[in-house]
């Protein structure tokens, strides 16, 4: 990232009640997530750094105190409207003596997009490969013309004898490529028109 100058790093996101194997060291008996409903793990290279929404509570793995100097404007955590209310003062501010939002755009559209290629790989994983993103003409360019998914539409579950099975039904094969194209630019339908005013 040469505007930057900073490595690459490489990101882990998990959803939906899956959760990171606990670092090495972590306490026994301590919840892995904290309040908040997030959790953050930055493993360098001196020391691991935990936190959990928003940054909120970081500790260190080491036990050393976390000592990061407060260069940056602070915004109010959620009980007094948080990152949400920061962005409403944001647009209600002269464009001339605008304060920026602490969640801006130029930085909350390319973190989005790296959530949401989560998203998609999970909907592309029956392609069995990485996927892989070019972000600026926003599409994969290794997913070829010819390959194809099916998606399972009803998974059949049953127990029998005490086991689960599954009994599952699958579209027909579509195209990977357009299917692809449709998740990351959605087609929806035209919206509604109002009449033409009289003149």
């Amino acid at each position: 990232m040469p505007k930057v100058a900073m490595p690459e790093v490489e990101v882990h996101w998990y959803d939906g009640g899956m959760m990171p194997d606990r670092p090495k060291g972590f306490p026994e008996g301590k919840e892995l997530m904290q309040s908040g409903g997030g959790l953050t793990i930055f493993h360098g290279t001196k020391d691991t750094l935990i936190c959990g929404c928003y940054g909120e509570n970081p500790w260190l793995l080491s036990g050393r105190v976390p000592n990061a100097p407060k260069v940056c404007r602070r915004v109010p955590k959620a009980m007094q409207g948080g990152h949400e209310m920061d962005w409403v003062r944001a647009c209600k501010e002269s464009k001339d003596s605008r304060v920026p939002c602490k969640s801006d755009f130029s930085e909350a559209g390319p973190m989005n997009e790296m959530v949401v290629m989560g998203v998609l790989a999970i909907r592309l994983q029956g392609l069995n490969k990485t996927l892989e993103w070019d972000g600026p003409n926003m599409r994969f360019t290794n997913i070829g013309p010819d390959e194809t998914l099916r998606t399972v539409i009803k998974d059949g579950f049953k127990i029998h004898n005490g086991h689960p099975t599954f009994d599952k039904t699958w579209t027909e094969p579509i195209n990977a490529q357009q299917f692809a194209a449709e998740l990351i630019k959605h087609n929806y339908r035209e919206g509604w028109k109002l009449p033409d005013m009289p003149r």
